[in-house]
Formats: structure tokens, sequence, C-alpha cells
């Protein structure tokens, strides 16, 4: 009897183990990123665009999430931005070829989204990690920009890198340069366009999955 009772509960044990050996794994929710960060301008390049003498300061919240795998030993994420303010300084009156016409400066009020972008960052459960990043969106400010002839409403465009940097297990600090474009894509009888070096920095919050840095 006593024979027949522990070969059950061998039995039993090892149909719980085979169980537990056939449970599906458990899905981690993907990670994920909010960054808080705020910029400004340190002069103007010409790449994509003519205009100059002008600086911008977007301040703002930026969406991440692992969407795409790995690339040259990089993740892959998805990126938005919404830019609830973004603040041009320009000349005072200029003409319609985007050239200043005094000295005076005065500064205009607009916003923008980003819902195209993508990062690549490095070094992934490193504590700096670098990365690259390209975001592409629309910006609208409250009245013409950057030429009397030009729009309201500019497509903006963001190319560059930084590095991200652990502070605790759930929060880090980034420090970035971009090259910043906007334009408003000929729709306008001008389009002067500019493109400008923008420093940026901001803290980055981790959300779901597991964390960069443990």
């Amino acid at each position: 009897m006593l024979r027949v009772t522990a070969v059950a509960i061998c039995a039993a044990a090892s149909a719980s183990g085979a169980a537990q050996e056939h449970r599906p794994p458990v899905k981690m929710p993907p990670q994920s990123e909010v960054a808080i960060e705020g910029g400004s301008s340190v002069g103007n390049i010409h790449v994509f665009a003519y205009a100059n003498g002008r600086r911008i300061n977007p301040f703002g919240v930026e969406y991440d999430r692992h969407s795409w795998g790995g690339l040259l030993g990089a993740r892959v994420d998805y990126v938005a931005e919404f830019l609830p303010v973004v603040l041009l300084n320009e000349p005072a009156i200029y003409g319609a070829d985007s050239r200043a016409l005094t000295t005076a400066r005065k500064t205009h009020y607009g916003f923008g989204f980003s819902p195209i972008g993508v990062r690549m960052l490095w070094r992934r459960n490193s504590n700096v990690r670098p990365y690259l990043m390209g975001k592409g969106g629309i910006l609208y400010f409250h009245t013409h920009v950057l030429s009397p002839q030009a729009s309201k409403l500019n497509f903006s465009a963001e190319f560059g890198g930084g590095l991200q940097a652990a502070l605790t297990p759930r929060m880090d600090l980034r420090l970035g340069y971009n090259d910043f474009h906007f334009s408003n894509g000929n729709v306008s009888a001008r389009n002067p366009g500019i493109d400008f070096m923008y420093l940026n920095a901001g803290l980055v919050f981790r959300l779901g999955g597991v964390g960069s840095v443990r």
C-alpha cells in the first residue's frame, strides 16, 4: 500500500513538473520611455535652407517605444513628440527674402507635433548609452515666420544624437545635439526654410518592460 502511494505521489509530482515546464512564458510589456525635454539653438547652418539670424526654443514631451528589434547592435525604437511650446526669436522686420531690415527682435509662439520618428539606442544595459534619432512632423506659429510671404504652418525634421545616462533604476538624464530644420514645403509664395544647430536636455522616465539599467 505504501509503495502504491509513493508511486502515485511521484507520478503527480512528475505531472506537475511537466505542466510547469510547458507553461507558456510570461510576456513582458515592451520597453518604453517618456522624456520631458527642452533646448535652445546655438546658431544656424545652411543644409536644406538659407534663412539665418533666428533662434528657437522648443519644450515638450517625447515617447519612445521598443518596436522594431535591433540593427547594427542597437535597439530600434518608435518615437513620437509633442511640443506645446515653441518660441522662435527673429528680426522684428525682414524682407520677403528673410533678410533682417532692423536690429530689433521679436518672439513668436508656436507648437508642434512629430508623429514619425526612429531612435537607435546602443549599450542598452550600460549606465551611459549613445543614441541616434530622427523625427518628422509639423510646426504651427501664430503668424507668418521667416518671410512675410511664407506661412504659419511648417514641416519640421530633426536629425541628431546624444547620450543617455542613468540617474536611478527608472530615470535617466539625456543630453543631445540635433540639426533642427523647418520649412513650409513650398506651399507659400516664399519658402526660406531654416536649419538650427540645436542642443537639448531632458529627464527620461522608463515605463514598461525591463529597465535598460539594472
